[in-house]
């Protein structure tokens, strides 16, 4: 922490820690949030989230761009985010309760660096608008090197893109949820090559399941939320490997859930209304909800709750 003692005055600043896309406390994505960052330098900032050794540490400052309501910055122990998905929406919920007033009721608009994010409330949810992705294809030859990292052999792997919505992952489509929670990947040779992966796949082992479970979510779109998952509570599981900034595996992760969408449901792989779990193998249980809007526009949504409210020194 010695970037940390180059601060000759350490303030009491506001604080919380939020669960994330989880309606269980401690079963979702922890976030740390310091709701008043004003003065505090990059290596300060990094050398916080450095101690917290959360995967997202996030600082709340005055919006420097009219469009938003406040500005947000990202940290992981490794460096510094364009954006993430549940910082996002842990840290719109701590702004929220400690009394941050949006010019809209309904819209929330974040800034961070990869420009403004919108937030709307969805019942008793926040959802967050995906931002803008950019993909493309995966050579053939990393895709071996990554396949390999993981354990896969090729027959495993339906699909795979470059997602770049900010954060850039490597998306893999998988043939079945057990193929997905049986990885275990070579955290070491991830971080050599460089990548963050994120691997998805259906809920069901095979396409007939796949499509009865399209149907029925299409079919309950409108419905409540119960009824909709009367069968089972999600339609996709995920999992993230982001050695390379720091985190060998994430619980829940709202950038990759985004960028994933954005994928599957264009390509007619997914639904435009799904559920999706991650957190499995690391004893959570994260739900992380999608949905495409008339517009196109996907949004990622989750249940956030506050575990952690006080003062750190800083």
């Amino acid at each position: 922490m010695e970037a940390l003692n180059k601060s000759p005055t350490m303030h009491a600043r506001p604080f919380q820690q939020i669960d994330v896309f989880t309606a269980t406390a401690y079963l979702g994505n922890p976030v740390a949030v310091v709701l008043d960052g004003t003065g505090l330098d990059d290596a300060q900032m990094q050398g916080f989230a450095r101690w917290t050794n959360l995967s997202e540490t996030t600082f709340v400052l005055p919006a420097t761009d009219p469009g938003a309501d406040y500005r947000l910055r990202i940290f992981t122990p490794g460096g510094e985010l364009p954006f993430a998905g549940h910082p996002t929406l842990g840290s719109c919920h701590a702004w929220l309760g400690a009394g941050g007033a949006p010019r809209d009721a309904q819209r929330i608009v974040q800034q961070c660096p990869i420009g403004l994010v919108e937030l709307r409330r969805a019942g008793r949810r926040l959802a967050f608008a995906a931002p803008a992705l950019r993909r493309s294809a995966v050579d053939a030859r990393t895709l071996a090197q990554v396949n390999a990292a993981l354990g896969l052999v090729p027959e495993q792997v339906r699909a795979a893109q470059m997602l770049d919505n900010g954060p850039v992952w490597l998306g893999l489509l998988l043939d079945s949820r057990d193929s997905v929670l049986g990885l275990q990947p070579d955290h070491i040779e991830l971080k050599r090559l460089g990548l963050k992966v994120g691997v998805v796949a259906a809920q069901g082992s095979s396409d007939e399941t796949t499509l009865i479970a399209r149907h029925n979510r299409e079919a309950a779109a409108f419905a409540s939320d119960a009824a909709a998952r009367s069968v089972a509570d999600f339609d996709f599981e995920v999992r993230a490997f982001a050695a390379v900034i720091g985190i060998p595996e994430d619980p829940v992760t709202g950038s990759l859930n985004a960028s994933l969408a954005q994928w599957l449901v264009a390509e007619g792989l997914a639904p435009a209304r799904y559920v999706a779990a991650q957190g499995t193998c690391l004893g959570r249980a994260g739900r992380v909800h999608i949905s495409r809007d008339g517009a196109e526009q996907v949004w990622v949504g989750g249940d956030t709750l506050t575990c952690i409210e006080g003062h750190v020194q800083l």
